[in-house]
């Protein structure tokens, strides 16, 4: 009787008191599980299929006057925008583990994990792969830099490969996300192994320079020459760092973004690209942009990408081999960003799209925010502007001082 009596009392305390979890043991993270592909069925899964709904937008690519939208490590869905008032799905490219694409004179190159994919899209009503060279893309492995969480399960290694991630919020404990890299998450990321050439956005990791394709990994630039578009040749890759995330171009210079810097290279030898200069900062993710002058690069903190605060930083890249902090803005949680004349467009996530003169860059004003929507990556063209965010596609018409809302697409 007095072993049932204390126990009572055990039990009793423990609902009044040390016992009972609070709301502040929980909190809510982002967690990603795999998508899988068998080996057997992974070469053989290109296809060319009617329009359909995108599941996760992510890059954005224009080239005459199409629009490719990346649906994350599954495609690309393919939109004419020929009429920049009204534009229309028209077909999907089914390519697993698909992150990024380029184009030139009708030959469009995108990932497939570690292949390189050559489509033919000079008739749109017969596109077409022409040829896949494998295993280039030396460690063209994508982790989704905003899960808190990878959620692996049965995964098999001998038969499967992971072409990508989904990601869901979940509400976890906060001691469960304190302890998160514990156990074998990294045994399992060890086991994973000009008017011709179309426009990406600062997220892209393919960039085309005349005659030659530049795709970053996570620590490789890969080069290619492409003179022969349909046969492109897998030249000596160079290593760049760790945790490459972006590439940009400007005149005989690449920009790399990664998660600890910015790196500057020099391509007037475009077959052998060599380092001129790196600008370190904290660690976050990190796109880049640049003019003559300054580079733009935004930070942003939390989560996987690191714990470095938000922000915009803008940089003195007169003298290429010394780049140095000019200033840092605060932002949000910032994605993409373009530049075109006088004026910055920055993705700042769900603050929305915010758009600032920069004619003096220590003082930025603001022109434009565009608010309650979640903005991703934006690709400023001569006659307008287009963004993705949350499955949408908008385009902008520039005015003098502004930009206002030209059209949207919904792509789910």
């Amino acid at each position: 009787m007095k072993v049932k009596i204390i126990l009572l009392l055990v039990l009793g305390s423990c609902l009044l008191f040390s016992c009972h979890e609070n709301d502040s043991d929980y909190a809510d993270y982002i967690v990603a599980r795999p998508l899988t592909i068998s080996k057997a069925d992974f070469e053989a899964s290109i296809a060319v299929l009617p329009p359909k709904y995108i599941e996760s937008s992510g890059k954005i690519y224009a080239y005459k006057k199409y629009i490719f939208v990346n649906d994350k490590f599954q495609g690309i869905h393919v939109i004419d925008n020929r009429n920049p008032n009204a534009p229309k799905k028209i077909a999907y490219i089914k390519i697993p583990g698909n992150v990024d694409i380029s184009v030139k004179n009708d030959y469009l190159y995108a990932d497939s994990l570690s292949d390189l994919i050559v489509i033919d899209i000079s008739n749109m009503d017969n596109i077409k792969e022409v040829n896949r060279l494998k295993g280039v893309l030396n460690e063209n492995v994508v982790w989704p830099a905003e899960a808190d969480f990878y959620e692996y399960g049965d995964f098999d290694y001998t038969n499967e490969i992971v072409i990508g991630w989904e990601t869901t919020t979940e509400r976890r404990r906060v001691e469960e996300y304190q302890n998160r890299f514990e156990g074998n998450f990294f045994t399992m990321a060890e086991a994973f192994n000009d008017a011709s050439v179309g426009q990406g956005g600062s997220l892209a990791r393919f960039k085309i320079v005349d005659d030659y394709l530049y795709a970053v990994d996570n620590h490789n630039i890969n080069v290619f020459d492409i003179q022969n578009l349909e046969n492109p040749k897998n030249l000596e890759s160079v290593f760049a760092g760790f945790d490459i995330e972006t590439i940009f171009n400007l005149g005989a210079n690449l920009f790399l973004g990664s998660k600890s810097g910015m790196y500057i290279y020099d391509i007037t030898q475009p077959a052998s690209p060599t380092l001129v200069s790196e600008f370190q900062h904290g660690t976050a993710c990190d796109p880049v942009v640049a003019d003559e002058n300054y580079a733009y690069v935004t930070l942003r903190g939390g989560n996987s990408c690191g714990a470095t605060a938000s922000e915009l930083l803008i940089i003195d890249i007169k003298d290429l081999t010394n780049p140095n902090l000019l200033k840092a803005y605060p932002m949000d949680g910032p994605y993409g960003l373009g530049i075109k004349d006088e004026k910055i467009f920055i993705c700042d996530g769900a603050s929305g799209l915010k758009v600032y003169d920069k004619t003096d860059v220590n003082n930025l004003v603001e022109l434009n925010h565009f608010k309650d929507i979640n903005t991703f990556d934006v690709i400023p063209l001569e006659t307008s502007l287009l963004m993705i965010g949350e499955e949408t596609l908008y385009q902008y018409e520039y005015l003098d001082n502004k930009i206002k809302l030209l059209s949207t697409l919904s792509l789910k």
